[in-house]
């Protein structure tokens, strides 16, 4: 028995040997290996774990929510099967080097990057909100995915709309999920993350075998683990592709950091650059903006930060190419515009958001509704503060914001300034544009917008350079190609329905358009670039304004209303000083004078009493 030595035998043994040499290692360069395991190692909040966790009910059941946050809308954001995304370990080395670190795909790990925990449904296990298994992909040569093992197609994993447009905040212990409200995720950081953890899972000891393990089975033949490193190394490459053009538009670029995201900038470099295969027209992310809340939106006459898309369709396909659905631009023998893009699964969503009826005096608006102050968790509101502040709204907000949509004024559909219908002859909000020369706030997101061309070959049929309409003409071409390429063809009737009942238009101007304050009270950070932490900052001296503050924590500060932002571990900090972050703009200040415009200021400077006024005020719309 002792004298022959089993295959476990030898194997503790090599880890014996290796675990020395390790240590005899990190004496003599401990430097040099602490510098590598910062390198290899994403920096990450922390959150305490909330003692529980509540939706409110904003309109929409639990299991139609579970469908939302999981539902596969055609996205491959991460480039590989969704099987290596749960085969995945997390991007950092262990001191113990041949240990596991844990899952990528642990919900308690993605929640570092600002993901949510799907318990919606007690007792259902899920990934986080906002991630979906989808149908079988390619590979980065454009061939069917296949698991080297059984040959079986491998299904793609990508986000979903509720991963950015899904918020939560904690108070006492409590967290809160907003359907529709912004999220407090890095994106960026989550893709530097799956990039290590790739890089490691090729190269750190030992960590192939376990991912082999995984997505072959322990007894796979070492063909079968040869061809899955192959097709890691093609997924590398990929990745370094990208990366290389990061770093070549790295002076134009600024960081994004938790809730925010250069979302247009990004969607063209997917389909312009990326999917196109023209690294000439990758723009760096020189204007990321606060995820938007969307109750309502389909409502609205024109939607993005700066009122730039009109149709549905194409805003929900572009956000479904930019998070990396599968398009086809180079070749012809394929179908030009043929792409994994799931339009019936955007049309559902959309409904979801939209409900069935029309905005209208007596419902407001169906679907998807704004939240309401939860008094039970948080501190009542003060009714007679709030009454006085309804004075103020009326006085400072109206104008531009419109009244409350729980008011019988809101509904005037007789004045033409406010209403308009759509093609179905539904009514239609129309959000106003407001000139960046009045409002004063940071320009970089529509003038980088408006300044943006790209060099698209003739092939494509698309009219003009000018990013936003190329973009505009390349996502309805996408959506007509599916359309037609079904049997039958999809009829002219259900198309106009599918985009809303509403024209393909755009629109570039140095403008950001106004919306309905319903639910404000729990969307910060606040302007369309997140860069003012609370409405406290925000109608207060805006030389006060917090010139530096941290993103990522979740903690809710109602008084103040916005997230607690003092410096705490690894949070990202948010300098104003920068293009593209500045917090000036909509403030109200004492030279003010209604009659002479001054940029940036709407209105008289508010008291310390009328400014918690108004604030109370904003907590019941």
């Amino acid at each position: 028995m002792w004298g022959k030595r089993t295959a476990t035998g030898k194997r503790i043994t090599k880890i014996v040997i290796a675990l020395a040499v390790v240590g005899i290692g990190y004496v003599a360069f401990k430097d040099d290996i602490a510098k590598l395991w910062q390198d290899f190692h994403v920096k990450l909040v922390e959150h305490p774990t909330p003692k529980k966790t509540v939706w409110l009910d904003q309109g929409v059941d639990k299991e139609t929510l579970s469908w939302f946050y999981h539902k596969d809308q055609g996205t491959r954001t991460f480039g590989f099967p969704f099987k290596w995304f749960m085969a995945l370990e997390q991007p950092t080395i262990p001191w113990l080097v041949f240990t596991n670190p844990g899952m990528f795909s642990d919900p308690a790990y993605l929640d570092r990057y600002g993901f949510i925990a799907d318990t919606v449904i007690s007792g259902k296990t899920a990934l986080p909100i906002g991630f979906a298994e989808g149908t079988p992909m390619l590979d980065p040569t454009g061939a069917p995915w296949k698991n080297p093992r059984d040959k079986k197609d491998m299904n793609g994993v990508g986000l979903t709309c509720a991963a950015c447009h899904t918020g939560s905040f904690t108070y006492n212990g409590t967290a809160v999920v907003i359907d529709g409200g912004p999220a407090l995720t890095d994106l960026f950081k989550m893709k530097q993350g799956m990039g290590i953890s790739l890089f490691l899972t090729r190269f750190w000891p030992g960590r192939f075998s376990r991912f082999a393990d995984r997505i072959l089975g322990e007894d796979a033949s070492v063909d079968d683990r040869e061809t899955l490193k192959t097709q890691l190394d093609q997924v590398l490459k990929q990745y370094k592709r990208v990366k290389d053009l990061e770093e070549r538009v790295a002076s134009q670029s600024i960081l994004e950091g938790y809730g925010r995201l250069d979302a247009l900038n990004r969607i063209g470099n997917q389909v312009f650059s990326i999917d196109l295969n023209k690294p000439e027209n990758y723009a760096g992310s020189s204007a990321p903006v606060h995820f938007p809340r969307i109750w309502n939106t389909p409502w609205f006459d024109w939607v993005q930060y700066n009122g730039s898309i009109m149709q549905p369709m194409v805003r929900n396909a572009g956000e479904s190419l930019g998070v990396s659905a599968e398009l086809n631009l180079t070749e012809p023998s394929k179908g030009l515009y043929k792409s994994s893009v799931n339009i019936d699964a955007l049309d559902e969503m959309e409904m979801m958001i939209k409900g069935k009826k029309p905005p209208n005096a007596k419902d407001g608006f169906s679907g998807l509704k704004s939240p309401k102050w939860p008094a039970d968790i948080l501190p009542p509101i003060d009714p007679k503060l709030a009454e006085d502040g309804a004075k103020l709204y009326k006085t400072h907000c109206e104008g531009c914001h419109r009244p409350p949509i729980t008011s019988a004024e809101f509904y005037d559909f007789n004045n033409k300034d406010w209403w308009t219908k759509n093609e179905a002859g539904e009514a239609i909000l129309k959000v106003e544009n407001i000139k960046i020369s009045h409002i004063g706030t940071d320009d970089a997101q529509a003038a980088d917008m408006l300044a943006r061309t790209v060099a698209v070959p003739e092939n494509l049929g698309i009219k003009s350079p000018s990013f936003a309409f190329a973009l505009g003409d390349l996502v309805e071409k996408t959506v007509n190609y599916n359309f037609d390429q079904r049997k039958p063809p999809v009829s002219e009737a259900e198309r106009k329905r599918i985009d809303g009942y509403m024209p393909n238009e755009l629109r570039g101007e140095l403008a950001y358009k106004v919306r309905p304050l319903n639910g404000v009270w729990a969307t910060p950070p606040y302007l369309h670039n997140g860069s003012v932490p609370t409405i406290d900052d925000l109608l207060g001296d805006p030389e006060k304004r917090p010139k530096t503050f941290y993103l990522g924590n979740r903690e809710y500060d109602p008084v103040k209303v916005g997230y607690k932002s003092d410096l705490f571990k690894n949070g990202f900090e948010f300098d104003t000083s920068i293009r593209g972050n500045s917090n000036r703009g909509h403030e109200f200040r004492k030279d003010y004078d209604k009659d002479k415009e001054i940029k940036g200021v709407i209105g008289p400077a508010l008291s310390e009493g009328d400014r918690k006024a108004l604030i109370e005020y904003l907590k019941t719309l």
